[in-house]
């Protein structure tokens, strides 16, 4: 049941599962191999971490988020976000100097190939050092569970056009607030750099109600 729960997981946040899809109970047990029982069971603990909905006589279909939902949520991730800058900041050592910066020219080298894919790979892997450079394991986690949740339509964003230059040149002035060891810089421009990321994402959820018929709340 575990690997079929982290494998669906996988598929949600990776957004080869959009929000709003239906998931085929059956489809996913020939899938893994397995019988519905233990999808059935991945279905309950996904929908207690808030990736699926379970609608009675419906089915299970990947979690769509209402504007409000969504809002909020970019609310608190900007926030954990900022802390995680702030500390790492003041605690980043020579080795998370080093893979900060890899993972910035990461992202430099897919926007210069126009490769969102990448982009969207090497820009999740400069958030995830930003949290780890935090050298504060339980913020770090709380912040990567919620990102998981919101991942959807972060990635989708991705795709937008001027997003991804755009989100360089953020990247550029977080950086160098944490490098110059400026705690109230790398916080303020990190909640900037979300605030960006939710506007375009509260524009994809908008989009998504309407497909969906779910009123916006």
């Amino acid at each position: 049941m575990l690997r079929i729960r982290e494998a669906i997981e996988k598929d949600i946040i990776t957004g080869k599962l959009a929000p709003g899809t239906k998931l085929d109970e059956e489809a996913l047990a020939a899938r893994y191999g397995a019988s519905r029982t233990p999808v059935r069971e991945a279905f309950q603990q996904l929908a207690s971490q808030g990736h699926i909905a379970l609608r009675p006589h419906m089915g299970a279909f990947v979690a769509t988020l209402s504007v409000t939902e969504l809002v909020e949520m970019f609310e608190a991730m900007a926030y954990l976000e900022a802390a995680c800058a702030a500390l790492a900041s003041r605690r980043h050592t020579d080795a998370d100097r080093t893979r900060l910066a890899a993972a910035h020219g990461a992202c430099v080298k897919a926007a210069k190939r126009k490769d969102p894919d990448a982009f969207y790979a090497a820009n999740a892997r400069f958030h995830e050092c930003i949290y780890a450079a935090s050298h504060n394991e339980y913020l770090a986690a709380e912040t990567l569970r919620l990102r998981n949740r919101l991942e959807a339509y972060r990635r989708e964003s991705t795709f937008h056009p001027g997003l991804m230059a755009l989100t360089i040149n953020e990247h550029v002035k977080i950086l160098q607030a944490i490098l110059d060891m400026d705690e109230a810089a790398a916080a303020s421009r990190m909640r900037g750099h979300l605030d960006t990321l939710r506007d375009d994402a509260v524009s994809m959820a908008r989009a998504v109600v309407r497909a969906t018929g779910r009123r916006a709340a």
